[in-house]
């Protein structure tokens, strides 16, 4: 349990003083990777955001905790990670810790008046919309505070996000601001990136993405020029972000620079220069992480930042020494599971994949509705893949992935088998490991034990903290799970895993045996009575297994059941373990087929519907 801290403003909050205060406006963008001018990329259109450029700092090296909006959104706002917090599954609603207050909440009480136009998307329903800023919604405006009050308003463009690549209607009306000569030439691109098909439909969606980048630098552009014909130019600190990278596959989503590497644009006026930061057309190549968002706006309006909290201001006095490494996770994406977890320094990426055996591009409905991921499944079936995009759409993923991205900033070649990187390896897994340890990697929970254990623990994050600091289930979370991928060598500590006290450690018991599971047959008897499990992802986990092993009764009869159980995500997680038992789930096609109505979640739909699809040779939608 944390204490409660009291923060010390470095500012009277006289009117006087008041004046004296920095404004702070940020400009958010969603689904955008570093396709500015400014960044060197010679096909962008971005002259607003270019000269914001030249009147500030460049970061070439910030990043998000995670490939896509809502959880690296609830890290922005709170400056924790989102598998620390336990909102690191799309769509979810942790519940959060009494002292755990999104940073806005800290400016309102110094005196700041705090907007937001209006992309929220926290993962959380509380602290309230309400409560955490003084008006939320498409109105929401920094002209309307009490006169010298100083604010901290955030605006945030849609147009960007991968629904302004895949809708041709929503691309048609977000780009018509634009004149003729900032269109482009779909044509003249030459930097598509290998792992895509060079097709005029691949070529569309880059164009599609320049000239949506092309219209938010317009939107920025007049943002900015409200502060100056109102005569705040130099009263206000604007800082420029994306929420994550490029809105298509492989990039969004995912944990690569193309999913994390974002832009970050900063410019003080100079009565606010601490130390020489901030000067005109300086460039840092420093590690940023969204996590240190808030704390940095906390810094540079004069409040303490709160040392609970993950994030690093970077900007302001008093700032603690760089960062060595950035983090990042990603866990269910829609409607599927693939827990993964990153390391990047200066020029490695380290990735290591806790469920391998699930390809990279797993069937997620609003992903495969866009069309460079139909390109890709077309080039699939017609056997046109090249070696880049090969790679890719693999059954199955490598345990290990690093990267140089200095020679190879595609992250195509895989150097964690290479033996002149055994080293660096080495180095950068014992951060990773390190890392989920220090920050208590919930993400390593199933969801449905999540949603078992909230309630009694008083928050998600405190599930793992109950006794103690939970230091030692997480380290035999970490432990056990790197151990369900690791090969059939694992297969007596996965055996003997069946039977310990926690269910979690139960579950990635049950998980690993299911992955090895022609080999594994011999704790069949074992995971026989785990179908009785209290725990509902440990009754799934030896299901899956069993019928993997092809031992379907009574286990395939017990994941049926599941997809109308109590709890929603154990549903999901049912309907997963289904869909991947291919033809074995034909004798439940019955119980499939129920489960496509009435469900707490769209997600547990989608995948029921792919079963039921794959099984019936149908094409029925869902949303």
């Amino acid at each position: 349990m944390k204490t409660v801290f009291t923060f010390v403003l470095l500012f009277f909050l006289t009117a006087a003083g008041a004046a004296e205060r920095p404004n702070i406006l940020w400009l958010s963008a969603e689904d955008i990777s570093p396709h500015l001018g400014c960044y060197g990329d010679s096909f962008a259109k971005t002259p607003h955001l270019d000269q914001l450029a030249t009147e500030g700092t460049r970061f070439t090296h910030a990043f998000t905790a995670a490939g896509v909006c809502a959880p690296c959104r609830s890290t922005i706002i709170t400056g924790m990670f989102q598998n620390s917090i336990g909102t690191h599954h799309m769509r979810c609603n942790a519940k959060l810790p009494e002292w755990l207050k999104p940073f806005p909440m800290y400016l309102r009480e110094a005196g700041y008046y705090c907007t937001n136009r209006s992309k929220t998307d926290y993962q959380f329903s509380k602290p309230s919309k309400k409560e955490i800023w003084d008006q939320c919604d498409g109105k929401a405006h920094w002209k309307n505070r009490n006169k010298d009050q100083p604010f901290f308003a955030v605006y945030n463009f849609t147009g960007c996000h991968e629904s302004g690549i895949a809708s041709k209607s929503k691309y048609q009306q977000v780009s018509s601001v634009l004149t003729p000569d900032q269109r482009q030439d779909p044509q003249a691109f030459d930097n598509i990136p290998p792992y895509y098909p060079d097709t005029p439909v691949v070529r569309e969606d880059w164009k599609r993405n320049y000239e949506n980048i092309t219209a938010m630098d317009h939107w920025a552009g007049q943002l900015i020029a409200e502060l100056k014909e109102a005569g705040e130019y130099e009263n206000t600190i604007i800082i420029y972000w994306s929420d994550h990278g490029i809105g298509l596959p492989r990039a969004k989503r995912w944990l690569y620079d193309s999913g994390t590497r974002i832009p970050l644009i900063v410019r003080i006026p100079e009565a606010f220069r601490v130390n020489g930061q901030g000067q005109p057309e300086s460039v840092s190549d420093e590690l940023i992480q969204s996590t240190d968002f808030g704390p940095t706006v906390l810094n540079l309006t004069g409040l303490e930042v709160p040392d609970y909290v993950h994030g690093r201001a970077f900007l302001g006095g008093n700032l603690k020494p760089p960062r060595k490494y950035i983090y990042g996770s990603r866990d269910r994406m829609d409607e599927r599971y693939d827990i993964i977890r990153a390391v990047r320094d200066k020029q490695f990426r380290y990735i290591r994949n806790f469920e391998p055996l699930k390809p990279y591009y797993q069937y997620m409905n609003t992903p495969e509705k866009g069309a460079t991921m139909m390109e890709i499944r077309a080039a699939e079936k017609s056997g046109a893949l090249t070696p880049a995009m090969k790679i890719f759409s693999s059954g199955r993923k490598p345990v290990e992935e690093l990267y140089d991205l200095e020679a190879d900033p595609h992250e195509i070649n895989n150097l964690a088998e290479d033996s002149d990187y055994k080293e660096k390896l080495e180095t950068m897994r014992k951060e990773l490991a390190d890392w989920q340890f220090e920050i208590g990697d919930i993400g390593l929970l199933p969801e449905s034990e999540i949603e078992r254990r909230e309630a009694d623990a008083g928050s998600t994050y405190a599930i793992l903290r109950q006794n103690g600091d939970g230091s030692e289930l997480i380290s035999k979370l970490v432990e056990i799970a790197t151990l369900a991928s690791k090969g059939t060598e694992a297969i007596p500590d996965l055996t003997d895993a069946l039977t310990h006290e926690d269910p979690a450690i139960r579950y990635w018991g049950a998980t690993g045996l299911g992955n090895f599971a022609k080999d594994a047959t011999s704790a069949s008897g074992n995971l026989e009575k785990l179908l009785e499990d209290p725990s509902p992802a440990v009754r799934i986990a030896a299901g899956r297994a069993l019928c993997r092993m092809g031992q379907t009764e009574p286990a395939l009869a017990l994941l049926a059941d599941e997809l109308s159980g109590d709890l929603q995500w154990a549903r999901l997680e049912a309907a997963i373990a289904l869909d991947y038992l291919d033809e074995a789930a034909r004798p439940v096609l019955p119980q499939l087929k129920g489960a496509l109505q009435d469900q707490p979640n769209k997600y547990i739909i989608r995948v029921a519907n792919r079963a039921v699809n794959d099984l019936e040779g149908s094409e029925n939608k869902v949303p």
